[in-house]
């Protein structure tokens, strides 16, 4: 558990990082392909390129292209449609789609998620209902494709070593930023600004925290903690990173957005949190 938490204090400062340094700087594309390169380089030394059953291989960089691939395009690109705040509050939806893919690769399915999920839903929206607007849903539409994305390789990598059971996870980790390496170097080629790919110091100074911190040694210790622990806790410890995301960007960047709709909005997607909780405690009782 403390190594979630450890990640989850380094991942807060990646939310206000990317949305008051790169966001609109930097074209998103190449701030992707850069985090997810310098990740790949952190664990080239520890890869065992010789001893692994190729179709595990091919599972891992398929995940991680999933996990971190795709989610990195709709996560950066949602900066440019949301504030900082909103993309922090916006992946609550994370552990809903956590539980319900780990239920769903285990062929169930739990009608009560409906009703918390639905709660956040209104939640979001209480946070922008005096400017819903197409860039607003873009926005979160993005996030949501973020958080599907982050939530499905999760429950997928976590399933995926309960059936394989390698020794070593830290010779096999290497693929899964291989795999997202391929998805994201063909989107910046297809879509890249090759205007926008020159940052400044302070700007390769964050890509470098968010390549070879946040994303090299952060994923891996996700990822091997995910394994250990039950699906409703990996569900509820996602959410850790909200609170955390929004007190490094209102405390130190000083930029909230409409406070009253954002507290009232909060509260009500928090509540949700607390009766996903309770429903998953149920279910827990019931099986």
């Amino acid at each position: 558990m403390r190594y979630l938490i450890a990640v989850t204090i380094m991942w807060a400062f990646s939310f206000s990082l990317i949305g008051e340094f790169l966001a609109g700087k930097i074209d998103s594309y190449f701030a992707v392909f850069i985090r997810v390169f310098l990740a790949s380089l952190v664990f080239i030394p520890f890869t065992n390129f010789k001893n692994t059953f190729v179709r595990l291989k091919l599972y891992i960089m398929a995940i991680g292209g999933v996990q971190i691939g795709i989610m990195y395009l709709f996560y950066y690109n949602s900066f440019l449609y949301l504030s900082v705040p909103e993309v922090v509050l916006f992946t609550i939806f994370t552990p809903f789609y956590v539980t319900l893919i780990y239920d769903f690769l285990k062929k169930r399915f739990r009608f009560l998620y409906l009703i918390s999920s639905a709660t956040a839903i209104l939640g979001a929206f209480i946070i922008r209902y005096h400017n819903i607007n197409s860039e607003f849903i873009f926005g979160f539409l993005m996030i949501q494709g973020a958080n599907f994305s982050f939530a499905l390789g999760q429950s997928g990598y976590k399933m995926l070593i309960e059936k394989f059971k390698p020794n070593n996870e830290k010779e096999l980790f290497g693929y899964f930023h291989f795999g997202a390496l391929i998805i994201v170097s063909v989107a910046f080629l297809l879509f890249g600004n090759m205007e926008k790919i020159y940052p400044s110091s302070l700007e390769w100074g964050v890509l470098l925290w968010l390549g070879i911190v946040a994303s090299g040694a952060g994923y891996f210790m996700w990822n091997r903690v995910a394994c250990l622990v039950y699906a409703g806790t990996l569900a509820i410890m996602n959410n850790a990173l909200i609170p955390a995301g929004l007190l490094v960007n209102l405390l130190i960047w000083d930029k909230p957005t409409n406070l009253l709709f954002l507290i009232i909005g909060s509260l009500v997607m928090l509540f949700s949190l607390w009766l996903h909780a309770f429903f998953i405690k149920k279910y827990e009782v019931i099986k």
